[in-house]
């Protein structure tokens, strides 16, 4: 399993074949668009901006891809060897030889205004869970064999805490988060013609969103770099599948590649709610009454 499951709020969907077939067809770019038009019609594709500032919640459950092989014979060998490139390695090994597909684990995302998450991932007959509060954040993770639980990195907290993590999205009230934006000239995404536009965060971060030039949607995403094998490598998160919502777009599939691995991890949303009650103690340190709570089965 990855040790950083891709959120998206973040994220994280079947629209590559249909943009392949009609590559050929797509019209030339509206020209002459500053970055503050492109924004502009990005957040009308979505939704609009009254649509957004009414969603309070927003709670997501589907399947993610988290490598092949066996899971359990996997989680036994990092439990064992711990998480550093030579136990992955082993991991990667203790299947059989023969390729498997990916191993798919459910998963349940909640958020809530202003910036509160809570993460649930089942895996190996477990149930991990990563959780924010708006200030601080935790993760219990017992495939690992970890049974206690553990705070944010510094990495994961100064990630949520610049904006990374927001409900809507880093250019929805871009300017009122303290983000610049800017148009980095046109880059193409699955073959499709695409703005390349630069935000540069509150705290100095730069993250680079495409957005196409036919929808407005953003189809890619630049992601939080992932420490893999000793070094950082750059990761970025494709969006499709985008459906209707409430009125608002939503993308249902969404694919996550490391610079450097061949391998794709792809996330796939099953169901979608806006505004449900959801109460803040859900976004609090876990404990060990609500963590045999969430390794309950969902209804």
């Amino acid at each position: 399993m990855s040790q950083k499951p891709a959120l998206f709020v973040s994220t994280f969907l079947g629209l590559c074949l249909a943009q392949a077939v009609v590559a050929v067809e797509t019209k030339a770019p509206p020209a002459n668009l500053s970055a503050a038009q492109i924004v502009d019609k990005h957040i009308a594709a979505r939704g609009g901006l009254q649509a957004w500032h009414g969603v309070q919640t927003l709670s997501v459950a589907g399947k993610m891809d988290a490598g092949t092989g066996d899971s359990a014979a996997r989680s036994a060998v990092l439990a064992k060897r711990g998480t550093g490139a030579s136990a992955r390695r082993a991991a990667a090994t203790a299947a059989p030889a023969e390729e498997k597909p990916q191993v798919q684990l459910p998963f349940r995302l909640e958020m809530k205004r202003p910036r509160m998450t809570r993460l649930e991932i089942d895996f190996a007959g477990k149930t991990a869970v990563q959780v924010y509060d708006g200030h601080s954040g935790w993760k219990f993770r017992p495939y690992l064999n970890r049974d206690d639980v553990e705070p944010f990195t510094d990495q994961e907290a100064k990630a949520v805490a610049a904006g990374k993590g927001d409900l809507e999205g880093p250019l929805v009230d871009h300017a009122a988060k303290g983000t610049k934006v800017e148009l980095a000239g046109m880059d193409p995404v699955d073959g499709q013609a695409a703005y390349k536009l630069k935000l540069t965060l509150k705290n100095g971060d730069v993250q680079h969103i495409w957005i196409d030039a036919k929808s407005f949607l953003d189809v890619k995403i630049e992601g939080i770099p992932r420490r893999m094998d000793g070094k950082f490598h750059t990761v970025w998160v494709y969006q499709r599948d985008f459906r209707s919502v409430q009125g608002l777009m939503i993308p249902f599939v969404l694919e996550t590649a490391v610079d450097g691995y061949r391998e794709t991890h792809k996330t796939v949303i099953e169901k979608v709610t806006l505004n449900q009650k959801i109460d803040d103690a859900a976004f609090g340190k876990p404990t060990p009454d609500k963590l045999a709570a969430a390794a309950k089965p969902s209804a």
